[in-house]
Formats: structure tokens, sequence, C-alpha cells
């Protein structure tokens, strides 16, 4: 291959984000009861009202201690009593939840454990796996060549999930269990019943537990922003000499939900801090200590972008 063919192929990137993210609704999650929005993840962002401090360790380890027993133990409690699952031998408890557990109730913070991240990785892998192990069981020396399909299974599961944005480990050992397991593999598409559940299960629990002293999760759906498509198309129903700035107005509106930053309440803004200068005399700062962070009204910022100074408050 020529040098430009392989430099265009080390270009190559897709980015599925970028084309769902404009039309998949806006969270609204800041409208909801506070109670209810708080075990559902969403924060008001810190400020000297609320201190937050960084949580130890060992508070961690407990906590996740209690997440993982408690929700491996409901997960096989409700399996039990599924009289479908016997009827078609199904494990109670797909192993591949172990590993998930682990994810949802340690390492809370990493985007491979966010809710997107945990289901719909499960679904991706758990029909490509379903796929694969009937295709391979068309074969008259199936048994014999198995461990082809497992290593072929596993490999375009993370294919799939990786240009899906839904990249889940656990899940690749479910994509390999649908093939190279003779229980999980004689469900066939029944599978999915199962992971399902379990997923579910496993979300209410870390809904219950991550929430009482930590935050889960930092984001459904994705950390950058979304639903622009249906805030240009707001804008544009208002019509005249104002479509520009209820567009400009949408857009803000947007990321101060998204980020869960509300114009009032986040912080002094530069005029409240200022010594009486003429609007842009003063230069825009964004103040950051132990457990809380000042941010002037004139300034939005991405959920990432807050999710970023928040851990910088949290070290210091």
């Amino acid at each position: 291959m020529s040098p430009s063919i392989i430099h265009r192929w080390s270009r190559l990137h897709f980015d599925i984000d970028k084309h769902l993210n404009p039309y998949f609704p806006v969270s609204i999650l800041p409208k909801c009861p506070s109670f209810l929005a708080h075990f559902l993840g969403h924060r008001p962002y810190p400020t000297s009202h609320h201190p937050r401090g960084p949580l130890g360790n060992i508070p961690m380890i407990f906590w996740a201690f209690v997440g993982v027993f408690a929700s491996i133990a409901f997960i096989g409690g409700v399996g039990l009593h599924v009289p479908a699952f016997k009827h078609k031998g199904a494990p109670t408890i797909i192993g591949s939840f172990g590993a998930a557990a682990v994810l949802d109730f340690y390492a809370i913070e990493s985007p491979l454990a966010q809710p997107r991240n945990a289901i719909l990785g499960q679904i991706v892998s758990s029909v490509t796996g379903i796929i694969i192990s009937k295709l391979f069981q068309l074969a008259p020396n199936f048994e014999e060549i198995r461990w082809v399909g497992a290593a072929l299974s596993c490999a375009t599961a993370t294919a799939v999930m990786a240009l899906t944005g839904t990249v889940h480990p656990p899940a690749g050992a479910t994509a390999l269990m649908a093939v190279v397991d003779e229980d999980v593999s004689r469900m066939g598409w029944f599978l999915l019943v199962p992971v399902l559940l379990g997923c579910g299960l496993m979300l209410v629990a870390a809904l219950l537990v991550n929430n009482i002293q930590r935050r889960f999760p930092f984001y459904w759906w994705s950390p950058s922003e979304t639903g622009q498509f249906w805030a240009k198309r707001r804008a544009k129903k208002s019509g005249g000499e104002k479509e520009g700035e209820d567009g400009d107005a949408d857009e803000n509106a947007l990321r101060r939900e998204r980020s869960g930053v509300s114009s009032g309440g986040l912080g002094r803004s530069t005029d409240e801090e200022g010594s009486g200068g003429s609007d842009g005399d003063e230069e825009l700062q964004v103040i950051i200590k132990r457990g809380e962070v000042i941010i002037p009204d004139g300034l939005t910022l991405r959920p990432e972008e807050v999710m970023w100074l928040e851990t910088i408050s949290q070290r210091l």
C-alpha cells in the first residue's frame, strides 16, 4: 500500500454522538423534584452553601462492598423466582455481571460504567453473541470450531460497542459466554431476558447506593451537549428579528441544563464583584477552592468541563 493510503487509513474516525446528540432530548433532571433528581445523579453545582470535600478510599470501598453484595444478591434472588428461568435452564446470574458490579459500584466515574454503556453494551454484545452462536451451530463440526466462534463473537461485540459508543468490558464476556458456555448458548434469544433483567436491577441498586455519599451516573446518554436540533427548531418558530437572539438563549439554556448550572445560583457575576467599571472592562474569572467553585454568570460550561472543575476542587 502507498503511504498516502496508510495515512488516510490512520486518520479514519467515526463519532456516532455527532450524529445522534443533536436529536437526543436535553435532560429533564434539573426540572425534577430535588429528592428524585438526587438519586438519578443530578447535582446542583457545588457552591459555598453546599461544600463537598473529597471522599476517602475507605468509604468508597465500603459502599462498593455494599453495592456489589446488594446488586448480585438482588439479581440472584429475583432470578430464582422467575419460572421461565427454570424452564429454559437459564442461570440466575449471568457471570459477566460480577465484573459489571465492580465497575458500577467502585469505578463509578468511568464512562464505561455509565447507564448507556452498562445497558446498551450488554444488549449489543448479547445480540452479537447469539447471532454468531446460531450461525456456527449450523456447522456439523460446531464443537470443534466453537472456540473460533467465541473469539469472533467477542471481537465483533467489541467493534460494535466501539462504533456505537457503548463500550462496556463485562459485556465482552457476555458475548463470549453466548458461544462458549453450553448453558448460555442453549438459551438462544432468551439470553436477552436475564441480561435485561440483570441490567435493570443492577442500575436500580447503583442509583440507590452510589448516591448516598457519591454521585451516579455522571450522565445518562453523553457528557456532550444534546438537543441542538430541537433548540434550533424552537428558535425558528419564534421568527422575526429575535430569531437569532432566541436561538442563542436556547443554546445557553441548553448548556446550563446539561451542566446543572443556573444563571442565578452559580457563584457571583462580574457585576457583583466589580467596582463599578463598564461592561467588558473586567475579565471573567473562575475561582476554584476546596469543595467550592465560583463561576461568573456570563460563562457557560459544557458538562465535561463542569466535571473537570469539580475534580480539581476535590483534589485541593
